[in-house]
């Protein structure tokens, strides 16, 4: 059973082009680094938490290579959700993320980005519409490509070491065996907020923490 609304009936053919007659388009999209080298490491959160959205629903992921992404179109009751892992590296994600809005004709307005964020402590979600990059050179991106008034997810990752380590590496770094135990709680806690989001009509900016 997914975490969304359940659908008036499922889908056997996932059809990537422009619906007729849906409520509402929203596009959520993962960031992160592609490729086996990334994987488990704290910058990949937003990757992670897209599979937990797609997972949720049943859905799978079709690597879209002239959208630059890993895509999936989730049909819940009369929305439909496209979910993007950009396959760009983290620093030119906004190539990615401007490619399948203009490709699904879908602004701003209805855009969610969830990301890892070194200035929160693991484990703390703060939602959000615009702002700065704040130093994410993914968020950079997606401003200098799209503007900055879309929605985000925010995930903190900062541990009693990250003040010690460079943020360029730390961020590389694969989560410590007590925060990947909390990996999958944070996964449903975000899924929760793009829930909320998303059937609620908007993003509320607001703060949580489920540890």
């Amino acid at each position: 059973m997914g975490l969304f609304h359940r659908r008036e009936e499922r889908q056997t053919e996932v059809l990537y082009h422009v619906g007729i007659g849906l409520e509402k388009t929203t596009l959520v999209v993962g960031l992160g680094n592609p490729g086996a080298k990334y994987n488990g490491t704290r910058h990949n959160i937003g990757f992670y938490c897209a599979d937990a959205l797609v997972a949720a629903e049943d859905g799978s992921w079709s690597e879209k290579k002239q959208l630059k992404s890993s895509v999936a179109e989730l049909r819940v009751g009369q929305s439909r959700i496209i979910v993007c892992k950009p396959t760009t590296y983290m620093n030119l994600s906004g190539e990615a993320v401007r490619a399948v809005q203009d490709y699904f004709k879908i602004s701003n307005d209805n855009t969610i980005v969830v990301h890892d964020e070194l200035d929160l402590p693991f484990g703390q979600i703060r939602s959000r519409i615009g702002g700065s990059a704040g130093g994410h050179n993914g968020i950079k991106s997606l401003i200098m490509h799209c503007g900055e008034d879309f929605g985000r997810v925010r995930i903190g990752i900062a541990n009693e070491f990250s003040d010690k380590v460079d943020s360029a590496d730390f961020v590389l770094q694969k989560f410590s065996k007590t925060e990947q135990d909390a990996l999958k709680p944070l996964q449903t806690e975000v899924v929760s907020v793009l829930n909320e989001a998303i059937f609620g009509g908007s993003l509320t900016p607001e703060t949580r923490s489920f540890l």
